[in-house]
C-alpha cells in the first residue's frame, strides 16, 4: 500500500507544475477521478478525491470558456477535462457544455476521431506528426506538407483505440464528438484476431495492447465494473497470454494496462500473471515513487506508468458485473 501512497503523491507532485497541468491538465483530472472512483482502500480513494477537487478548481479557473477559435483538438481537450471535473463534484452550472455542444455540432466525425466510424472501418492511412518538425499532415498524405520529409503512418489499431476514448468521453458528457461510442465499437470483429508480439516482429503489438485494454477500459467505465471473459472471449485471452510481454520489454506502463484489465475480467492476486506483475512493479518503484524512464523528458511518460501502476497494484471497489452506459448502449442497441 505504501507504493500506491507514493506514486499517488508523485503524480500530485508533477501536476502541480503549471506547465505540466498547462500541457495535461484534463488527463490528470481523469487519472484523480478514476483512482477515487474505483480503488477499494479508503484512504488511496480519499487521497485521489482531494487531489482531484484541488486540481478540477485550478483546471476550472483557466478553462471558464471556450475559445472562439477552437479547432477539434481543443473541443477533445475542454471536453475531456469538463467531464472529469463534473465527475469530482467541481460544476460550472452547465455553462461550457452548452459551448461545447454548440461548437462540436459544427465538426464532422472525422475532424474529432480522424475516419467516419459510421462509414469506414479504422484506416491505416492517417500519419503520424513530423518526426521532425512536428507539424500534421492530411490523411493519406505520405510527405510532410511543411518539410517533405517522409512521413509514417498510425496504425489502425492506434487510431482506432483513441476514437474509442473520444467518442466514450463524449457520450458520457453528454458532448458528441464526432459519432456515438457504439458507431466507434462496432468495428471490434475487424479488429480482430489479434497478433502478438511474435519476437518483436510485429510492428503492432503496442498499438494492439492498448486497443484492446481500452475496449476493456470504455465498456467497464475504467474499472469500475467486472467483466464476463465470455463477453470479449478473445480480448481476455489476448491479455492473459501476452502480460509476460511486458515484463520482457521491461514496460511499466503497458504491465499496468494488462493487469488492470485482467482485474477486470476476475484475475486477482491467487493468480500467477497477476502475481508476477506485482513482484516486478513493487522492485522497480523508483526513489522518488514513480515508474517508469526518470530521465524522460515528456512529463506524461513519467506520470502515466505511474498511474497505471498504482492501478494494477490496487484493488478495486467494483460495483459488480455490468456495463459502463455508453457499452450498455452497444450490447443492448441494434447493431450496425
Amino acid at each position: 500500500m505504501r507504493a500506491i501512497y507514493r506514486g499517488m503523491k508523485f503524480i500530485y507532485g508533477t501536476a502541480l507544475d503549471e506547465g505540466n497541468f498547462e500541457r495535461y491538465g484534463s488527463d490528470y483530472l481523469w487519472c484523480f477521478y478514476s483512482v477515487g472512483a474505483s480503488v477499494r482502500d479508503a484512504g488511496v480513494r480519499g487521497m485521489a478525491r482531494r487531489m482531484g477537487r484541488e486540481s478540477a478548481r485550478a483546471w476550472r479557473r483557466g478553462h471558464r470558456s471556450l475559445p472562439e477559435d477552437a479547432d477539434a483538438v481543443t473541443l477533445i481537450d475542454f471536453a475531456f477535462g469538463n467531464d472529469a471535473a463534473d465527475s469530482l463534484g467541481v460544476g460550472d452550472g452547465g455553462r461550457l457544455k452548452a459551448q461545447l455542444r454548440r461548437a462540436a455540432a459544427l465538426f464532422k466525425a472525422s475532424d474529432f476521431l480522424l475516419f467516419d466510424p459510421l462509414n469506414e472501418e479504422p484506416p491505416r492511412d492517417v500519419p503520424e506528426a513530423c518526426e521532425f518538425d512536428k507539424s500534421e499532415s492530411p490523411r493519406g498524405s505520405k510527405a510532410c506538407r511543411r518539410c517533405g520529409r517522409a512521413l509514417k503512418m498510425r496504425s489502425r489499431y492506434d487510431v482506432w483505440y483513441d476514437a474509442l476514448i473520444t467518442a466514450y468521453t463524449g457520450e458520457r458528457s453528454g458532448v458528441r464528438l464526432g459519432a456515438a461510442y457504439a458507431d466507434v465499437l462496432k468495428w471490434l470483429p475487424s479488429m480482430r484476431p489479434y497478433r502478438g508480439s511474435e519476437g518483436g516482429a510485429n510492428e503492432e503489438f503496442y498499438d494492439t495492447v492498448y486497443a484492446v485494454t481500452h475496449v476493456v477500459y470504455t465498456l467497464n467505465d475504467y474499472g469500475q465494473y467486472r467483466l464476463s471473459p465470455a463477453r470479449l472471449p478473445q480480448e481476455f485471452e489476448f491479455l492473459r497470454s501476452n502480460l509476460h510481454e511486458a515484463v520482457a520489454q521491461d514496460d511499466a506502463d503497458m504491465l499496468g494496462e494488462f493487469m488492470d484489465t485482467l482485474r477486470a475480467f476476475g484475475l486477482t492476486e491467487a493468480d500467477p500473471e497477476i502475481r508476477a506483475g506485482m513482484e516486478y512493479l513493487l522492485a522497480r518503484q523508483n526513489a522518488d515513487g514513480s515508474w517508469g524512464g526518470v530521465n524522460e523528458k515528456d512529463i506524461y511518460l513519467r506520470y502515466h506508468p505511474t498511474w497505471n501502476a498504482v492501478a494494477a497494484l490496487s484493488e478495486y471497489a467494483w460495483r459488480g458485473g455490468g456495463l459502463s452506459v455508453p457499452g450498455r448502449k452497444y450490447f443492448q442497441g441494434p447493431r450496425r
